[in-house]
């Protein structure tokens, strides 16, 4: 273990300068599996949202507040990702899973804006869902583009200070030893666990941030759902309230994923830390693979944008392999 050495009056105190991250498995062949399995979701992950942001970009029907939000949701689902998956890769291939300090602290914040910013974009979309089915005729007009831009600009802000609040206190605290980490990642709680200074303030502010995020999000996704669902029985036609609940279902979906994995993972006090890694695996890794699959498999617009760009480049593919012999004819 790495070790700075302090003497504070007669005593000598040794500082932690890096930390040990625990493995959710010892055996190397193993190791090499989930190495495999893991690249392949991040692959996914990656690819799934990045084609998801460029499909957004060049359909012109997919132009609308709700496509312009589920674009910074994937960029929210990449980052959150690349803040943790690669790292974590490259343990798998190591004897010995070391993370530094600075680098610990580095991960912690950005997993901790980037979820923060996610659980507001979320509430975002369900408000715009609300705007949308309630008030159709003034959904232009309340949902502009400013408005769209506006609410972004205040998700990111929520996440990135929520961030500050939390690291700038943790990363005062004194670290003497051990430094062993019960998680593949650094996480907020699990580092605190290894803390020498007295940890009340972290734990106070995590209950005031934390709990004003997430009960203002779900307060306000339960209370536009629920003025989307009344709305929704009140039409006459079947029609109708098909439509209006096929455009709900994809974000509904998202999100129970979203709260359901978090609260698995955060609201269970006595679990053993297999079951925690696992968890968090399933929160951290897996979610943001799922969200650009369930928009694609589940939302009728986002297949018909998908259907319409493959036949443009079928169509010039035919064209120019039909277009190239008659050319070379000409020239000879």
């Amino acid at each position: 273990m790495s070790r700075r050495s302090e003497t504070i009056g007669k005593f000598r105190l040794s500082q932690v300068t890096e930390f040990i991250l625990r493995s959710l498995t010892a055996d190397p062949q193993l190791q090499l599996i989930l190495f495999v399995i893991f690249l392949i979701i991040y692959a996914v992950t990656l690819l799934g949202n990045a084609g998801m942001i460029v499909l957004i970009w060049i359909s012109p029907q997919l132009h609308t507040p709700m496509y312009f939000f589920l674009t910074h949701l994937s960029i929210m689902d990449i980052c959150c990702s690349s803040a943790i998956t690669p790292q974590f890769l490259c343990h798998l291939l190591k004897e010995k899973k070391v993370i530094s300090f600075a680098g610990c602290f580095t991960q912690i914040y950005f997993y901790g804006a980037l979820s923060t910013t996610e659980c507001s974009l979320l509430a975002v979309m369900a408000y715009d869902r609300y705007v949308a089915i309630c008030h159709p005729l003034l959904y232009l007009v309340t949902m502009s583009q400013i408005k769209c831009v506006q609410l972004v600009v205040v998700s990111y802000t929520a996440g990135f200070v929520h961030g500050l609040v939390h690291i700038i206190p943790a990363s005062q605290l004194f670290f003497c030893g051990p430094n062993i980490i019960k998680n593949f990642f650094c996480e907020g709680p699990a580092l605190l666990q290894v803390a020498c200074s007295d940890i009340s303030l972290n734990y106070l502010l995590i209950f005031i941030f934390m709990g004003f995020n997430i009960l203002a999000t779900i307060l306000a996704i339960l209370t536009s759902y629920t003025y989307v669902l009344i709305t929704v029985l009140k039409m006459h036609s079947a029609k109708a309230q098909r439509k209006a609940f096929s455009t709900c279902a994809s974000h509904l979906m998202v999100i129970t994923i979203f709260y359901g994995c978090g609260t698995f993972v955060y609201a269970q006090p006595g679990k053993s830390h297999y079951t925690n890694q696992i968890a968090s695996m399933l929160y951290v890794i897996v979610t943001p693979m799922l969200n650009p699959l369930i928009y694609s498999l589940r939302n009728q617009e986002v297949k018909v944008a998908f259907r319409k760009i493959l036949e443009k480049k079928v169509a010039f593919l035919c064209y120019t392999k039909h277009r190239i012999p008659l050319e070379l004819q000409r020239h000879i």
